[in-house]
């Protein structure tokens, strides 16, 4: 693939009177796992379906693999998988039947779907299940096995739609563990949309934020966090606090610190490199320390700065 992977230029979609996405422009490069995140509503999934040509942009271009979404929609879908929020899987069949149908419709021999099978089926840990129907499957094994649907053609770009809603922490671990590994071993691009911080802060190597169908900030994630302020240790003395304010003022790397009663807070632009001078020189000045804690910036905090309130807390659950 030559030039990126995904590209949008001022796209919009509009639904009757309502913008779903009001002029989005961003670029992915191959071989990069990008987290488009946001509370439900952005516009995340309605991009997300305009990328994949389920939906034409009422204005504005993009463009995946090279190929326009509008004008070259088949192109698009030779070279892209999909995993939507709903898995599209039919619970009579095996998940074998369902792949090797999956192969075939995308015109593989069957001697080729077959070895294709076999190698997803290591890859998305779906092993002795793909003989099994799909409707004895649990939420998470289901979640894989469409994973390993969109897979089955070795797709340039893979489009993950909220993969890991509604899963428990182990099979969200599960399939944050896939995407890892699809991304390293395969060096697929991956365009992540989730609602979930921590989806994106782990496996993401830039995140985009979306907000009433805008991008309102992009960025790696130690970048996005550091924008918004820096970290903070903070120290609670028995005693002393003054004295002791005094002696952290004099390490090298703390930009500020304050006194509130018995707790002093530091600000510096690395937290986990001063956390350990801090102690030393509290321990110097003589001041009984009870605890000391570091504190960095979160995604949610830099999404509460960019749009005035938190994620939802069900959406972080």
């Amino acid at each position: 693939m030559s030039g990126p992977a995904v590209r949008t230029e001022g796209i919009q979609r509009a639904f009757g009177e309502t913008v779903a996405v009001a002029g989005v422009d961003l670029t992915v490069q191959p071989g990069e796992i990008y987290g488009f995140l946001g509370p439900n509503g952005a516009g995340k999934s309605t991009l997300v379906r305009m990328l994949c040509t389920l939906l034409l942009p009422t204005a504005g271009r993009g463009s995946v693999a090279g190929f326009d979404v509008a004008t070259e929609p088949d192109a698009v879908r030779l070279r892209i998988g999909v995993a939507l929020q709903e898995a599209a899987l039919d619970d009579r069949q095996t998940g074998r039947e369902l792949l090797r149908l999956q192969a075939r419709l995308y015109g593989l021999t069957g001697r080729e779907a077959e070895g294709r099978i076999e190698d997803l089926a290591g890859l998305v840990d779906l092993g002795d299940a793909l003989g099994r129907r799909v409707g004895t499957y649990s939420g998470g094994m289901k979640r894989r096995l469409d994973l390993a649907a969109a897979l089955v053609h070795n797709p340039e770009v893979l489009f993950l739609d909220e993969p890991t809603t509604g899963l428990d922490p182990a099979s969200r671990a599960k399939v944050w563990e896939e995407v890892r590994r699809l991304n390293v071993e395969l060096g697929m691009t991956i365009f992540l949309t989730t609602q979930y911080l921590e989806e994106a802060d782990t496996l993401a190597h830039r995140i985009g934020i979306i907000d009433r169908g805008r991008v309102v900030a992009e960025g790696r994630p130690a970048d996005l966090k550091r924008s918004i302020g820096s970290d903070v240790i903070v120290a609670e003395v028995d005693g002393g606090a003054e004295r002791a304010c005094a002696a952290v003022r004099a390490v090298a790397g703390v930009t500020e610190v304050d006194v509130h009663g018995e707790e002093l807070t530091v600000h510096t632009a690395d937290g986990a490199s001063l956390l350990s001078p801090v102690a030393v020189a509290l321990d110097g000045c003589g001041v009984p320390v009870r605890s000391l804690t570091l504190r960095t910036p979160t995604l949610d905090d830099v999404f509460l700065e960019l749009t005035g309130e938190h994620l939802h807390e069900e959406e972080m659950a």
